[in-house]
């Protein structure tokens, strides 16, 4: 008894559980509904897509967004509108779409998240009519002529006018700081003449300073001292500078008597005259009379003169040697000019290279500047044409050459094959583009269906007869912008390279369309090399032009 009670309320609760469940689940799918305010409009008008949803507030609700509405398409995406209902809120989401094709549409169940939990919408059907245009009101006029429009320039001025202005301010800079033949400073005019207008010239300077009218005595002697000092250090014993008073005459002495200079001993006692008497001013803080120290001035002067005297004239090998330092000293400054503009050349390239490449990549800059055949390929004129019969449109780096594809006698009574190429196999980049017909016997021929994968397997098989291998196959459907579908093979495979055993690897696509009435087969095969990302973006700017065309187009 116990047991048959336990038992029925055991089953009492599991139905009063599904019960429960059910009935929270259907409660909880009436919060969530779609609808559109129209079910009919005309090309290229819009409609409002409504999603209203009502739950918790602690419920996290992501509503679909991007493309999900194909193959209606989204211009506008709403804010959530967000109301409070009781102790719900009501959350309502908008989406503008359109078509600016006519035909029946179907917009697709939309996903939307609430909480841990996922929920669609129903789909909904939409008509989009044709614009009737009345002809008896609407005037009717020819065809324009076709227009040349040139083509845009770019930007790529804009991009040489800053590298022009660059090198231009550096090249200013340069010129500026380094090859302009600069005015001399009174300094460097000075530093310029000979020891004795120097000299000369100190005198004169020390004439016009004001330092025996400040009573500067020991300022005054000590330019007096030093004129004469740097005139004997200069043309007669290159110590006098740093040499005591009696060390100076002493080795004047020295020269007198080993007649290597003719000075007289009156010019000897009047330079250790004034010498110690700058010594007493300079050491011992003497004041000698202003008179005196003029007289000393005058004295200085007429030695200067009886030193430049007795100095021997240079022989003609001091001259050549003076001559050639100063040619040195001419090269050396020189070149040092051309280093140093040579430097920042490298440093102007390398600077112009490096904002390149953060700007476009380094990689982009290289090729430029070294050359690439892919990104010439990429970057050239373009042919847009079509081949064979029935055409395909397509454009492509450079016009497809005719093929003759070599075929067995007993092949071709069945079918017809044109193709076109661009390069070989073992290029970076392969096109190739062919259109087989098959010829019927007999009007009443049974057309079979062309099975494209099986085609696709037999291309694949041909490739390998030419020594591909390590083919990877991954196959898809693909439609063309104007809406022909067809199948798509692709992957990656090894191409032998000529003349040797080495293989590359490549990617490849596989490319076959089957007309309405069976009896065209056209194929577009790419392949081109992994490590060309220029010959990635041509065959996928080639893979976005095609378009099949019927014959009467």
């Amino acid at each position: 008894m116990s047991f048959f009670t336990s038992s029925f309320n055991y089953k009492a609760w599991s139905l009063f559980s599904i019960f429960f469940f059910l009935f929270s689940y259907i409660s909880f799918s009436q919060d969530i509904s779609s609808s559109i305010d129209s079910t009919s409009i005309k090309i290229g008008e819009q409609i409002t897509f409504h999603i209203q949803v009502e739950t918790d507030s602690t419920d996290l609700v992501v509503f679909p967004e991007g493309q999900t509405f194909m193959p209606l398409e989204m211009i506008e995406s709403y804010k959530v509108d967000t109301t409070k209902k009781d102790a719900r809120f009501q959350l309502i989401k908008k989406y503008g779409l359109t078509q600016f094709d006519s035909g029946n549409y179907t917009i697709p169940r939309q996903k939307i998240l609430i909480g841990d939990k996922t929920f669609f919408t129903d789909s909904l059907k939409v008509l989009v009519n044709n614009i009737v245009v009345d002809t008896t009101k609407q005037g009717l006029y020819n065809i324009k002529p076709l227009i040349e429009v040139e083509k845009s320039a770019g930007n790529w001025w804009k991009t040489l006018l800053i590298i022009i202005a660059f090198i231009v301010l550096v090249g200013g800079l340069l010129y500026w700081f380094l090859w302009r033949k600069k005015p001399l400073t009174e300094a460097e005019e000075i530093a310029l003449l000979p020891p004795y207008e120097r000299a000369k010239l100190a005198l004169r300077k020390l004439d016009e300073s004001h330092y025996l009218e400040n009573s500067e005595i020991k300022e005054y002697y000590s330019e007096l001292t030093f004129a004469i000092r740097r005139y004997i250090d200069e043309k007669v014993y290159d110590r006098a500078l740093e040499s005591t008073t009696d060390e100076l005459i002493s080795r004047l002495n020295l020269l007198k008597e080993g007649n290597k200079i003719d000075i007289s001993k009156e010019t000897l006692k009047n330079l250790e005259s004034i010498f110690k008497r700058a010594d007493l001013v300079k050491f011992a803080k003497s004041a000698p009379d202003v008179e005196l120290a003029k007289l000393d001035r005058n004295t200085i002067d007429l030695e200067i003169d009886h030193v430049k005297e007795v100095l021997p004239e240079p022989t003609e090998e001091e001259k050549l040697l003076n001559q050639q330092y100063k040619e040195a000293q001419e090269r050396k400054k020189k070149r040092r000019k051309v280093i140093l503009t040579s430097v920042a050349a490298v440093l102007v390239v390398i600077a112009i290279f490096v904002g390149f490449g953060i700007k476009y990549g380094f990689g982009y800059v290289t090729d430029t500047l070294l050359g690439n055949d892919s990104k010439e390929l990429l970057e050239g004129s373009w042919v847009r044409s079509e081949y064979g019969v029935p055409p395909i449109d397509i454009s492509t780096p450079q016009v497809l050459k005719r093929d003759n594809p070599s075929a067995p006698e007993d092949v071709k009574t069945k079918l017809n094959t044109t193709a076109f190429t661009s390069g070989i196999l073992q290029d970076n980049m392969y096109i190739n583009v062919s259109t087989t017909t098959f010829q019927n016997q007999g009007q009443d021929a049974e057309k079979k269906e062309v099975d494209l994968a099986k085609v696709a397997a037999e291309s694949i098989t041909d490739l390998e007869k030419k020594g591909v291998t390590d083919i990877f196959v991954k196959q898809e459907k693909f439609s063309t912008p104007n809406g022909a579908e067809g199948l798509k093979t692709f992957g990656t495979l090894k191409i032998p390279m000529l003349h040797s055993e080495d293989f590359t690897e490549a990617n490849y696509v596989l490319l076959q369309f089957a007309s309405d009435n069976k009896d065209v087969l056209q194929q577009i095969l790419l392949t081109w090399s992994t490590d060309d990302s220029y010959a990635e973006k041509i065959s996928e700017r080639i893979i976005n032009s095609i378009e099949l065309k019927k014959v009467n187009q």
